[in-house]
């Protein structure tokens, strides 16, 4: 029976608006890191998945997500088209209604296949891209909603992910490697971010809406909603100050972009654990991310993997170390629903992280490849080279962000 609750019912559609307000973010932030003749290819990217993937989620996302149960995998499809959803439907937090919970979890479904597309920058087709988006939510990203936050396996095993560090980081940074791994190089040579401001505008629009994807998740307003939203301020406050002072020190320059980009990395990094640990140990965590997230990127530069920006270095590495530095910070006396962690001594919970967040790596790279090579048999994945040379605003979509001596 739904209890409503106006002060935790409208504190939810704020943060479904912040989460929404995150892929126009990315969109930003994606925009103004490639060249200027790609600029719409990779925006479009976020604002179809803003579009489509609402639709998805209506017709049967949801329900796949959070109705039923399927070998505890996957939901069923009893909630399609969202049937027997009423204005007086309680969702799992009974003082908020399902349709707030419908609308809060469906911005999540939108951002996190939009992380991938900063991999392959300038060089998919969107006919190709569509489908992938399409495929990729109903292989990678519903499946592991379901076993993580819907009554799945990992879930009921004792699996904790506060915000997405699994569900959406993890799985979208390893997509977007096997994605880099299977598309291959750019052929044309990237003149590398063309407007650094709008790069900054995109982050802090990310920043802001990441206190409804963190706070949010808690899914009503008490004292561990305040502890996320502090949680993730700082780790991407230690995480961003930490890239700058280590690429400060590698290149003898303090680079905004490096702020900007160890910020995001922070703020993927503490998701999993923001209702689950201290400020103290987020500070920590927020390091960490500065500087394994950082190494990450020097190290896919070495290996030259073409990831066009970062998105396997910043949220794959940092959803992967969030999951895992959970296992270890995670405590009680911030969050009583929460595990203990193996500072406290619980190894049993520290070993489930560790054994989730392989699982769910080796899935979504596995499914991404696949499903990529399956793309390619049908629709050409890859533009050619001509059109990579033209930009892909052009030859894809007969459009130009700025025109001839602007900016």
């Amino acid at each position: 029976m739904l209890h409503l609750d106006t002060g935790n019912t409208g504190f939810m559609l704020l943060c479904s608006s912040l989460v929404m307000l995150m892929t126009p973010g990315l969109a930003f932030f994606y925009g103004g890191l490639v060249g200027r003749k790609n600029v719409l290819t990779i925006m479009i990217q976020s604002f179809i998945s803003l579009c489509w993937t609402t639709v998805i989620w209506f017709v049967c996302g949801y329900s796949l997500c959070f109705s039923g149960d399927v070998h505890g995998i996957i939901g069923n499809l009893d909630m399609a088209f969202l049937r027997g959803v009423t204005l007086q439907t309680p969702s799992p937090n009974d003082t908020i209604p399902l349709i707030v919970f419908i609308a809060y979890q469906m911005m999540f479904a939108i951002i996190t296949p939009a992380l991938i597309t900063g991999a392959f920058a300038n060089r998919v087709t969107f006919k190709a891209y569509f489908i992938f988006l399409t495929l990729w939510l109903f292989f990678v990203y519903f499946p592991f909603v379901h076993m993580i936050w819907g009554g799945g396996f990992l879930q009921k095993w004792g699996v904790l992910d506060f915000a997405g560090g699994i569900v959406v980081h993890n799985v979208a940074g390893i997509a977007a490697l096997a994605s880099v791994l299977y598309v291959g190089k750019r052929r044309a040579a990237d003149p590398g971010p063309h407007s650094i401001p709008l790069v900054a505008l995109g982050a802090g629009l990310l920043w802001f809406g990441w206190y409804g994807f963190n706070a949010g998740s808690e899914f009503r307003v008490d004292s561990v909603t305040a502890t996320a939203f502090l949680n993730t301020d700082i780790s991407a406050s230690f995480a961003g100050v930490t890239w700058l002072l280590v690429e400060w020190l590698t290149t003898r320059k303090p680079k905004f972009l490096g702020l900007l980009t160890g910020s995001v990395a922070g703020l993927a990094t503490i998701t999993p654990a923001a209702g689950y640990v201290s400020p103290a140990a987020s500070a920590l965590i927020g390091i960490i991310a500065g500087v394994v997230c950082f190494y990450a990127v020097a190290l896919k530069n070495k290996l030259k993997w073409d990831d066009a920006l970062d998105v396997w270095g910043v949220h794959g590495v940092g959803g992967f170390i969030g999951i895992i530095l959970l296992g270890i910070f995670a405590t009680q006396s911030y969050n009583p629903a929460s595990s203990t962690g193996l500072l406290e001594g619980n190894t049993a919970f520290f070993w489930k992280q560790v054994v989730a967040v392989l699982f769910s790596s080796v899935w979504a790279f596995v499914f991404t490849y696949g499903m990529l090579w399956l793309i390619d048999r049908v629709v050409p994945v890859k533009v050619k080279e001509g059109e990579e040379e033209l930009g892909l605003d052009e030859t894809q979509h007969g459009e130009k962000a700025y025109e001839t001596g602007a900016l």
